[in-house]
Parts: C-alpha cells; sequence; structure tokens
C-alpha cells in the first residue's frame, strides 16, 4: 500500500513539569536532532516544524497542591498546544507532537478531540504505555500529572483538567485502547477494569502478538470515528532498547514489535495525530531513544521495509 502523502506539523511541548524526574523537557530536542524533519521528508511528506510551545520552568513556579503538582504551568501549557493541534488540524496539516512528559497529551488529545467535535464526529484513542496514566486527585500515590492523563481525557479528575476547552470528555472508553501495560497502581487497575476501556497488557501481547492486537486495537479506536489519535509513550519499550525514559519498567515490548506497530497504523488506522513523548536525554545512551523517537514517526507515517 502507498503511504499517503501528508502535510505534517512537528509541535514540541517541553513539559517536564508532570513527572517525578528532571529532564523531558530536553526530549523535544533530542528527537529532533535525530533528523526527524528530514527523514519525514525523504518519505515524500511536507513537514512544517513550528517549534516548541513555551513552557515555565519547575523553578519559577510554585508547586501547589501535592496531589496535583504544577497544575497551573500544565494547564497553561496544555491549552497551549491544544489551540496550535487545533489550528494545525484546521490547516489540513497532521499534528506530530514532541513531548515533554505524557501529561501533555491532556493538551493534544483535547486539540484533536474538539477539531472533530465540531464536526459532529468522535475520535479514537490508541495510548502506548508501561503504566496506566489513570490515576486520579483522589487516588495519585505521587501527585504526577503524567499519572493522570488518560483518566482526564476520559473525563475523570481535576475539573480544569478534564474541562479543558469547555468540553469532556475528550474521548470515550468505548473508543480507547490501552497497550503494552505492565506496571499499575491498584486503584488504577480497578478504575480500568470498570472503566470500558480495552487494555492489552504485555501478557496479552506475549500470547496474541503485536498483529493481532494491533488490528483489533485500530477496529476498536476506528469504529465510527473520525480516525485515532495515536499516543506513544517510549517507556512502553524494554528499557533496553529505550533507556532514556524516566520510569523505566522491565519486559516491555521490543524494537522491532514498536515499528510493527506503528507500520500496522500506517496501514490500516487512519491517524489523526501522533504524540511521542517521555524521551529524557539525561538518562539516554547516545540519543539511542531519541533516535528510535524519530524512527518510530517514520513508521507511523509510512516508512517500509520493501
Amino acid at each position: 500500500m502507498a503511504s499517503k502523502k501528508r502535510h505534517i506539523e512537528i509541535i514540541g511541548c517541553p513539559v517536564d513539569l508532570g513527572a517525578g524526574r528532571r529532564g523531558v523537557d530536553m526530549g523535544t530536542s533530542a528527537i529532533r536532532i535525530a533528523d526527524l524533519e528530514s527523514k519525514l521528508e525523504s518519505l515524500g511528506h511536507k513537514v512544517t516544524d513550528v517549534g516548541d510551545i513555551e513552557v515555565e520552568i519547575a523553578e519559577t513556579q510554585k508547586v501547589g497542591s501535592g496531589k496535583l503538582r504544577y497544575k497551573a504551568p500544565i494547564l497553561a501549557a496544555c491549552d497551549a498546544l491544544r489551540k496550535a493541534v487545533e489550528k494545525a488540524l484546521a490547516e489540513g496539516r497532521l499534528p506530530l507532537v514532541l513531548g515533554g512528559d505524557h501529561s501533555i497529551a491532556i493538551g493534544s488529545v483535547a486539540g484533536t478531540s474538539h477539531h472533530h467535535h465540531r464536526a459532529g464526529e468522535a475520535i479514537g484513542l490508541i495510548w502506548f504505555d508501561a503504566h496506566g496514566d489513570y490515576n486520579t486527585p483522589d487516588t495519585t500515590p505521587s501527585g504526577n500529572i503524567h499519572g493522570m492523563s488518560l483518566a482526564v481525557n476520559l473525563g475523570h479528575g481535576d475539573t480544569d483538567l478534564v474541562h479543558l476547552g469547555g468540553f469532556a470528555p475528550k474521548v470515550t472508553p468505548r473508543h480507547t485502547v490501552l497497550i503494552g501495560v505492565r506496571d499499575l497502581d491498584p486503584s488504577e487497575r480497578e478504575g480500568l477494569k470498570k472503566s470500558g476501556v480495552t487494555v492489552y497488557t504485555m501478557r496479552d501481547l506475549d500470547e496474541r502478538g503485536m498483529r493481532d492486537v494491533l488490528d483489533e486495537a485500530v477496529r476498536i479506536a476506528g469504529d465510527g470515528t473520525a480516525g485515532i489519535h495515536v499516543s506513544f509513550d517510549l517507556d512502553v519499550l524494554d528499557p533496553e532498547d529505550a533507556p532514556g525514559t524516566g520510569t523505566p519498567v522491565m519486559g516491555g515490548i521490543s524494537y522491532r514489535e514498536a515499528h510493527l506497530a506503528m507500520e500496522l497504523l500506517a496501514d490500516r488506522g487512519h491517524i489523526l495525530a501522533l504524540d511521542l513523548v517521555e524521551v529524557n536525554p539525561i538518562l539516554d545512551s547516545q540519543n539511542t531513544t531519541g533516535i528510535l523517537a524519530a524512527e518510530l514517526a517514520q513508521s507511523a507515517l509510512g516508512k517500509r521495509i520493501f
């Protein structure tokens, strides 16, 4: 299948306020210097890089509530990102959002959802992550908002975050798929079981393989929707393949499984927008994880082996 040529808009959102370890604010640069733009152009796409959303740094901000650390600056950054994603989509561009920690998906998914909501359309969401990101202020053990971002997009948690842009939820559970999970807090486990979200753990991937899981995920997220927002946390990979991430968990998906997932999405899923998050150069080795993120973007946008 020939890849559809797109006009891709690269948007950086260097938030590292939502995580427990610093450094992911440099992830946007790490992915860019892996020749991201030229690699996408080599596939025949037009690429526009609009730079980074302006984000406050922790040293100038108040932590705020221990249950919602750095809520105010995260909310401001996510609102700016929401507007940037909406603008890109309105101009016919595919947003490629570079993080930053996974709290930025509160803004990116809101932007995709709002754009299609205006046309009376729903969106699907495929969320690759070692973690559930399904905590709320009532359940969080850390207060880190990157562990709440999926719950927020599904309408649970802090009112200001949930209603970013004016409506909620941004996506329904029946159109939401979580892939690669292997580290859940007890409250997340129970919440996800009751939520209606489709969850594929690493055991599911081991037993069924990435192809079967991805085919089913695309059917679920694409059923009656305008397309799929893909939010990819690099910690879904095994730390041997992606060492530069702040919350590594052993036993993740392999380098080839990650590329297969992206290749299958390029073939079978109508990707509306793509997030690549949680690249931490401080913890990386020779930009291995930044390079991998750039390569995964290529696979999601049409690169084929043959």
